[in-house]
């Protein structure tokens, strides 16, 4: 009962009350304490915490006291990408079981058309900017009275190009609905979007979830060849929980998982070129405990909640500090003990510089004695289907490379690092509804929702300069 009143003190009853006995929340965290009253009073907030810090029941409080069952709209959701509408869906019905609130998320890669038999009598909806779009201009979402606009995940949205799509939805709100707005952190971006769309709007901020003092970063510096092999060698011998391993593209992450399986590791790949079906099966059997390593691009680092995470390795470098922050977040979370771990090699030499000139506390350590792993290459894979000749073989992992064998002559392949891809495969996802193809913004992209991928392209490129 204590736990329930520190609840009460914030102004939530009633139905989500009973909803937060029922999940037995110890406490409220600390963007729930300062937001929530705020939220309750109707007025406009910024509210600026991190992934996993409570903040979908700040904003599920407003929902619940201020929607009804009437079936039609009154609060919209927008996210950026289809895990987190999946997620955020998951979590405000569970917090309005007592209510009986219709919601239902909408995003690309699926077909519209139960989408728009759901709206129909729908009191919430959860949508990434671009599915949004879509259905209002088939005129199957009107947004003239709707009560609430949140934007979570604010500062990703912006990231992915979505500005000029959030704007086209906000324009379609009603004037006199309360505006919340979710981000990790408040850049001028964000900053311009609350002066021109919200009203008196008061910021509130928490301190990152990650325990600084509970996180270990160190890094391995390494000959190229040796990239992969030392990463088994990591994942056999560290006693660990559940582990995520973050490459930059998604042709790597898919080489990575294939080869760690290979192993004996239970790995999933998650990555957007795969299917909404996929992805979601993924992520479950990742937070059940059915696949102990989850190897993935960015798409993952941002907005999904992912619990229990003791390690965070980077196979490759991600390109800016604010991704690597990212990253090394899923882990060290709620007073956990957690460690990152990025594998250097020549090709991440550029990134990590970069890095390592805002990250000050990465440790070098001695690689240790390991094995070289013998590796095979899988097939160029880009949103569905695969490449052509050319885009098979195996490699062998040793210091010296081995001959591969992958289309119609040798050439030489490494389990290592090398150069890399001049072009980021992250790109390749943008998403239309069957028109055109799908290139141009960054994984996850849902613009305009429709099938991911859109046509695609089957690539038949030999690899001999791609090394691992």
């Amino acid at each position: 009962m204590e736990n329930i009143d520190k609840f009460k003190k914030l102004g939530i009853e009633g139905e989500l009350l009973r909803a937060i006995e029922r999940e037995n929340f110890e406490e409220p965290s600390e963007i729930q304490e300062k937001s929530i009253p705020l939220v309750l009073e109707g007025k406009d907030v910024i509210g600026e915490s991190a992934t996993g810090s409570g903040k979908t029941l700040a904003f599920a409080a407003g929902i619940i006291k201020h929607c009804s069952r009437l079936g039609k709209l009154q609060a919209l959701v927008l996210v950026p990408t289809r895990e987190l509408a999946v997620q955020v869906t998951k979590s405000l019905v569970q917090f309005s079981e007592f209510k009986g609130l219709e919601i239902v998320p909408i995003y690309g890669g699926v077909d519209i058309n139960p989408q728009m038999r759901r709206m129909r009598n729908a009191d919430v909806v959860v949508g990434t900017p671009g599915r949004v779009l879509d259905h209002l201009e088939r005129k199957t979402i009107y947004l003239a009275g709707i009560k609430m606009l949140i934007l979570d995940e604010a500062d990703r949205m912006l990231d992915m190009g979505f500005i000029r799509d959030i704007e086209k939805i906000i324009r379609q709100c009603n004037p006199e609905r309360q505006t919340l707005l979710f981000s990790a952190t408040v850049a001028p971006s964000i900053v311009e979007i609350a002066k021109k769309y919200m009203k008196g709007a008061k910021l509130v901020s928490a301190k990152n979830m990650v325990d600084p003092t509970k996180l270990k970063q160190v890094y391995y510096d390494i000959a190229d060849s040796e990239k992969f092999s030392l990463l088994v060698h990591l994942l056999k011998n560290e006693k660990s929980g559940l582990v995520m391993v973050f490459c930059n593209t998604k042709h790597m992450t898919d080489f990575v998982a294939h080869n760690l399986e290979k192993q004996g590791l239970d790995v999933s790949p998650m990555h957007g070129g795969l299917s909404q079906n996929k992805r979601s099966a993924t992520l479950e059997q990742f937070h059940v405990g059915r696949a102990h390593v989850l190897v993935c691009t960015d798409v993952a680092a941002r907005g999904l909640d992912i619990k229990g995470v003791s390690h965070v390795y980077n196979y490759d470098v991600p390109i800016d500090a604010e991704n690597y922050v990212h990253r090394i977040g899923r882990t060290a979370r709620a007073g956990s003990e957690g460690i990152a771990i990025t594998i250097l090699a020549s090709r991440d030499y550029e990134n990590f510089s970069k890095i390592n000139k805002r990250i000050v506390e990465v440790e070098r350590i001695e690689a240790p004695k390991f094995e070289m792993i013998f590796v095979e290459r899988k097939p160029r894979r880009e949103s569905s289907g695969f490449g052509g000749r050319g885009s098979g073989g195996r490699s062998f992992g040793g210091r010296g490379g081995g001959r591969s064998f992958g289309g119609d002559r040798p050439h030489r392949s490494f389990s290592g690092g090398g150069r890399g891809f001049a072009r980021r495969d992250e790109q390749d996802n943008r998403e239309l509804s069957g028109r055109g193809r799908s290139e141009g913004m960054s994984e996850g992209a849902e613009r305009r929702g429709g099938f991911s991928g859109g046509r695609g392209r089957s690539e038949g490129r030999r690899s001999s300069s791609r090394r691992y």
